[in-house]
């Protein structure tokens, strides 16, 4: 009989329940309101980073919108009654990919790779990572051993730290406006700071579904200030396909670097702890078992799919995709934890990926209502980053793991000549902040003994104390015999 452990969490519409099609459907809207400036902005912000074409942008966001839902599918399916979690649990590609990806893909175009080859080479790499996650699913109580909560919560830290680059950059009129002169301008610092400052107001409001929307409403509200002021571009909508046909290798055959593959295969890694804490709240919310077989079969299941449907994903130019954390508050505050509501989500991201208007909305954002968002959803990584750290006992040991990975971490990144006469490979390892701080952590989590717990000492005490007394007694029997 399994050991298991459930909650009681109150639901309006439970796992199997099958509410109306208007409920649904509603509900189904609420989470892709929490969701889909998180799906939209990884690959915009990867475009931008790398100079891309808009068409190209476009393109890979369509393909970001159309693989979360077919991802969302097999996780609430379950196909083959193994590969999923079964669960209302949304895919969407963490943000713990772009800053890494962003790095990889500038060394290649310094090297002289074009866009495609470049895109290519990325989407190769990322197939391949993909199988890390697809043999990590199998050994997953070994691996939560070794990427500890210390370690997992560095490295996510350090990600959303990364990334507040970007975002200031877009914040400050992107990447283009650097060329223009308007890098930085007031108009560009004052429509970034509306749309932060609106997000903050929205989220104060007493309305959960209001709070719940806070970004996507402060930036529909830049939006409407930016058409205010002139900044809008409307041409990319003048050219826009009726609907987008998924391309399978749009931009050439896989090529593959192993140097990047080892970057970014830690970045896997990480990510499937991020996605076992998403799934096992998600198992809370849908008032499922905490362990035992169910829970162990949802969570490896729900990890398989991630690696399989990134692989997927990959081969149709869309970056990888894990369980979104962020859905689970939709869930507890609408009490709808139904399957069926998470097969209307599927469906509408499908919808949306399949028509470019979609995508369009999001990618002929002005830059800095962008990086307003942006600045808040990654601090928001951070943030998250240092919950994991702070669920662990702050001893000597782990405030040393900490210390000596943010200094690594930080150290290369806020002094990039300090390691300039470095090989490539080490230059790449160490001026990425996540993947220095992440390495870093692990090998020395590794390294430092482990302390024995309180418990443990106590118990050895009393049977060495039980040990001897049984020596003194067998003495003192053999004297007697004697």
């Amino acid at each position: 009989m399994d050991n298991t452990q459930s909650t009681s969490i109150e639901l309006a519409y439970g796992l199997d329940s099958k509410p109306p099609f208007l409920s649904s459907l509603f509900a189904a809207m609420q989470h892709l309101l929490a969701m889909i400036v998180g799906v939209a902005t990884p690959p915009i912000l990867i475009g931008s980073a790398l100079n891309l074409s808009p068409e190209n942008v476009t393109y890979l966001v369509s393909m970001s919108l159309f693989m979360s839902g077919i991802g969302t599918f097999v996780q609430v399916k379950r196909l083959g009654g193994f590969i999923g979690s079964g669960l209302l649990t949304v895919q969407a590609t963490s943000f713990a990919y772009p800053a890494t990806i962003i790095s990889i893909g500038t060394s290649f175009l310094a090297a002289g790779m074009s866009q495609d080859q470049m895109l290519s080479t990325i989407f190769g790499v990322l197939f391949a990572g993909s199988f890390v996650t697809i043999f990590a699913s199998r050994l997953l109580p070994m691996l939560r051993k070794v990427i500890s909560p210390t370690v997992s919560g560095i490295t996510v830290m350090l990600i959303g730290i990364s990334l507040v680059e970007v975002g200031m950059t877009d914040f400050a009129g992107g990447y283009a406006s650097k060329l223009d002169g308007s890098f930085g301008s007031i108009e560009n610092l004052m429509l970034g700071f509306i749309v932060l400052v609106s997000i903050l107001l929205f989220f104060r409001s007493r309305s959960q579904y209001v709070r719940m929307s806070a970004i996507i409403l402060g930036m529909a509200l830049g939006y409407l200030v930016a058409l205010y002021m002139g900044k809008t571009d409307f041409s990319a909508f003048s050219n826009v396909p009726l609907y987008n046909i998924p391309a399978p290798f749009k931009f050439g055959l896989f090529q593959i670097d192993w140097q990047a593959f080892f970057l970014i295969g830690f970045v896997y890694l990480v990510v499937i702890i991020e996605a076992v804490g998403a799934l096992t709240a998600t198992c809370m919310l849908c008032n499922r078992p905490l362990m035992g077989k169910e829970y162990n079969q949802r969570i490896s299941g729900g990890v398989l799919a991630d690696g399989v449907v990134s692989a997927i994903a990959s081969v149709f130019n869309a970056f990888p995709l894990t369980a979104f954390s962020q859905n689970n508050g939709v869930i507890q505050m609408t009490g709808v934890a139904s399957r069926k509501v998470g097969l209307f989500v599927a469906t509408l991201l499908i919808i949306f990926g399949l028509f470019p208007v979609i995508s369009i909305i999001f990618t002929s954002l002005p830059k800095p209502i962008l990086g307003g968002a942006t600045l808040i959803l990654f601090g928001t990584v951070a943030a998250a980053g240092i919950g994991i750290i702070t669920q662990v006992k702050l001893d000597r040991r782990e405030s040393m793991i900490i210390s000596v990975s943010i200094g690594v971490a930080l150290g290369a990144a806020f002094v990039p000549d300090a390691i300039s006469l470095l090989p490539p490979m080490l230059q790449k390892m160490l001026g990425t902040p996540a993947i220095a701080g992440g390495l870093t952590a692990l090998m020395v989590n590794l390294l430092l003994p482990r302390p024995v717990p309180e418990t443990i000492r106590k118990a050895e005490s009393v049977r060495k104390v039980k040990a001897k007394f049984d020596a003194s007694s067998q003495d003192k029997k053999k004297s007697a015999t004697e």
